[in-house]
């Protein structure tokens, strides 16, 4: 193969596509883009620009990042800084084409910002946001094409594949291992070794597994690699099967991941057709094919031993270890099993060289860590920040904090199975270590804000229900235990709880932990255990006093109308009431039949703002005097 000839024509690609004197767009076609209303927008920048005959380069990239401000579009004319415009719509867009392509109008309303100038063209990647981060795993997110392999090429790809076959098996471990990588699935074993041991144990096949079965509520760093830059996650799977001796590899992805599946399928493809992929990669005597394997969406199948059941057509359970599967995994041989985002840092260390990755993050977990930052944050999306950065910087200077002046409560770290971590632990180093001493789990990346609005009982209620029911049942523990526990919340959250339920529930969770085979199970109590560890006080107040301080658990609370505020003449939420639980009182001020509402929250929503008259508040709590003696309206 002549990768010299193959990078020249991709640098041609590369320029044609952004050539400095041609107007050139960016639209985020990812799913977060998709959601919103990206395709519309992309049809009808298109079908505007061919009507007024403009000549402009039009292109879909990934996921850029700012998730809450889809969809998002980057315009870059000549002689001009590249503008990011949020939240547009189809109308914007004709605007946008009007007014910035074809006048001198950069339609400043709407936008984000502008980006910096560099060498080449402006990237998202030059907003003030990024000077908190240091994209490695997202490098190419958002910037490049990942229908064309040409845009990986030229930004560095398959450099570090080349570089291999001028080293032995050991050097990649070696350099692997000197890294520091730890796998970025949620275990944090150390990726080099795995690849040695595997290497080591001498089975007739060895395989490679990418593990892209990414099912944690509210996560969606590994979709949006595959969907943005899948020839990373290529390369790093042919580098980690060169080095193991694996022929197969196989990217088990979720079916409920369309977009990814068809965007790694075609990436295997372009990869093949160029001879990176097939037999003789780039001209060697080296053979590595991969398949796209599409989960059925168990939860439980991203636990390895399970996957690699599902894989073989068997029903996905885990299984003892050991044996692990780095000696006895796929069909019984020995097997890598490694995150998207681990095998997307690997291609950067083969060709920056292993110091290079061990400078970055902390002593003992290196590089950097992709979050999805969602749930109570102004900018929810994706995030990468070296290792070791706090809770504080995420949350704060790179999601924006708490939005509409509410007060942080907690922050769900590590997808369903992490820990609730309070304000006083905002200062943790993101790492493996630190946040498992605080009682969480680093995970696969998910990270979850939650306000004052949030009751702590019911979101380890919400929590535990998920995993219970994402339970295999193998382990009588996770299968009962988590069942006992999960009954036992349900109980406090309605109001009927009792005080020895607490410590009951920590007994039951070092049970289920002890009795359980995989991670599904040993950390499903976590939330439990963090919650009561942090914030017993809301535990007392549901037991105790019947009470819920956030007003969130339904039997706990009560609508009721102030009747100093309440306009006569309105009846907004009267209309809304699907229950028929709102009359008009004394002087047609509205009241509230407890009888009869079903604590939907409709109401609520539909009081003018101007009135704010309907109130959440404890039954025990004093009530308006229009409440305690309703008269009701003659019918």
């Amino acid at each position: 193969m002549d990768f010299p000839k193959i990078k020249s024509e991709a640098v041609a690609d590369w320029e044609r596509f952004r050539n400095n004197q041609k107007t050139h767009i960016l639209v985020g076609t990812a799913t977060c883009g998709r959601a919103a209303g990206a395709i519309d927008v992309l049809d009808t920048l298109m079908q505007k620009i061919e009507q007024r005959g403009i000549d402009a380069e039009i292109a879909q990239v990934g996921c850029m990042g700012h998730c809450y401000a889809e969809p998002l579009v980057i315009i870059s004319k000549p002689g001009s800084p590249a503008i990011i415009y949020g939240y547009v719509t189809t109308g914007m867009a004709s605007v946008l084409v009007d007014n910035c392509l074809l006048k001198d109008d950069p339609c400043l309303e709407f936008a984000l910002g502008a980006l910096e100038e560099n060498e080449l063209i402006p990237t998202i990647y030059d907003m003030p946001r990024f000077e908190y981060e240091n994209r490695l795993i997202l490098r190419n997110c958002g910037d490049i094409d990942p229908q064309n392999i040409n845009h990986y090429i030229v930004n560095g790809g398959y450099a570090a594949l080349e570089s291999i076959f001028k080293m032995t098996q050991e050097d990649v471990i070696d350099q692997i291992k000197k890294s520091g990588l730890r796998g970025r699935g949620g275990g944090g074993f150390s990726t080099g070794q795995k690849w040695e041991i595997t290497k080591n144990a001498g089975g007739k096949s060895t395989y490679v597994i990418c593990n892209a079965d990414e099912g944690d509520p509210g996560a969606f760093m590994d979709r949006a690699v595959l969907e943005s830059d899948p020839h990373s996650v290529i390369e790093g799977m042919i580098i980690a099967a060169y080095a193991v001796g694996a022929a197969q590899g196989y990217v088990y992805v979720r079916a409920e991941y369309p977009l990814a599946v068809e965007t790694v399928q075609h990436a295997i493809d372009q990869a093949k057709d160029m001879g990176f992929l097939g037999q003789s990669i780039m001209g060697s005597k080296f053979n590595f094919e991969i398949e796209v394997f599409r989960g059925s969406g168990a939860f439980v199948c991203g636990e390895e031993t399970a996957l690699i059941a599902s894989i073989e057509g068997k029903r996905g359970m885990p299984h003892n270890r050991p044996p692990y599967p780095a000696t006895e995994g796929l069909f019984g041989m020995p097997t890598v099993v490694n995150n998207v985002k681990t095998f997307a840092t690997v291609p950067l260390i083969i060709e920056n060289g292993a110091d290079w990755f061990s400078a970055i993050g902390t002593e003992s977990s290196k590089g950097t860590a992709v979050f999805a930052l969602a749930g109570k944050v102004v900018n929810t999306g994706l995030v990468e920040v070296p290792m070791g950065t706090t809770l504080r910087n995420v949350i704060n200077d790179v999601g924006g904090g708490v939005p509409h002046h509410k007060k942080f409560k907690a922050v769900q770290i590590g997808g369903p199975s992490g820990g609730c971590l309070p304000e006083s632990a905002l200062d943790l180093p993101v790492d493996f270590d630190s946040l498992k001493e605080a009682g969480a789990i680093f995970g696969s990346g998910g990270m979850v804000v939650l306000d004052e609005d949030n009751c702590m009982v019911e979101a380890a209620r919400y929590f535990l229900d998920f995993t219970q029911k994402e339970s295999c049942g193998k382990c009588t523990m996770c299968r009962l235990g988590t069942k006992h526990m999960l009954d036992m919340l349900q109980e406090i959250v309605n109001g009927n709880g009792k005080m020895e339920y607490l410590e009951l529930l920590t007994d039951l969770a070092e049970d289920i932990e002890e009795g359980s085979l995989c991670a599904l199970g040993k950390t499903a109590p976590n939330p439990v255990l963090t919650t009561l560890r942090y914030f017993h006080d809301e535990y007392e107040a549901h037991i105790i006093e019947k009470r819920c301080p956030a007003l969130q658990c339904k039997n706990l609370i009560a609508y009721y109308i102030l009747p100093d505020k309440c306009e006569r003449s309105c009846d907004a939420c009267v209309g809304v009431c699907t229950a028929e639980a709102i009359f008009s009182g004394k002087k047609r001020i509205k009241v509230v039949d407890q009888d009869k509402c079903v604590k939907c929250d409709t109401c609520v929503a539909a009081c003018p703002p101007e009135y704010n008259a309907i109130i959440r508040m404890s039954p025990a709590s004093s009530v308006p005097e229009t409440e305690k003696r309703p008269e009701k309206a003659k019918k």
